[in-house]
């Protein structure tokens, strides 16, 4: 089939959601513009194409161009139903990183080995595993991950608020390697 005119070459089907995300993004790149004079500055002195702020500001100034297009885009074309049905399930994903948060709030409490096991099995639970063996692989992972980040690469991980009530022997090993 040809298109007969330049309307039908370009001829976007809107999807459901597209003007929830379009304003979303809109609305976000217009916030980073009014920050832009806070974290980014002009030099002088500096020619206009090495300033520290050219690259921010072309790239929120084409996010907000191309976000009031898309919404335009979607405004003209014919409504499909599903809108919210759409941005519910773009939400389910909010629900790791409050998971994550929860893990990185407890580090601190309880200890980077005891967090991250118990968030590593909570986690292949969350996710569908109910077998006592796939468990207890997510088990085995997240010790494998403490000894490569404790021990292999020696990340700087704070202690667990827990181990002050451990034995003094016990404490100082936790201290380094738990």
């Amino acid at each position: 089939m040809i298109a007969r005119t330049l309307q039908d070459m370009f001829k976007r089907y809107r999807r459901p959601g597209d003007v929830v995300f379009a304003v979303f993004i809109l609305a976000l790149s217009i916030l980073l513009i009014s920050q832009l004079g806070e974290q980014t500055e002009v030099t002088k002195r500096t020619k206009w194409y090495a300033q520290p702020a050219l690259w921010p500001k072309i790239s929120l100034y084409s996010m907000c161009a191309f976000a009031f297009l898309h919404w335009l885009s979607s405004a003209m074309s014919p409504r499909i139903a599903g809108r919210w049905t759409e941005v519910a399930l773009w939400m389910r994903g909010f629900e790791y990183v409050a998971y994550f948060l929860i893990y990185v709030l407890a580090v601190p409490k309880i200890g980077y080995l005891p967090s991250t096991v118990l968030f590593c099995v909570f986690l292949a639970f969350r996710t569908g595993f109910r077998d006592v063996r796939a468990l207890l692989a997510a088990a085995v992972f997240a010790v494998g991950v403490v000894i490569v980040f404790r021990g292999v690469l020696a990340v700087k991980i704070p202690a667990g608020a827990i181990y002050d009530y451990l034995p003094d022997a016990i404490r100082s090993f936790a201290l380094i390697y738990l």
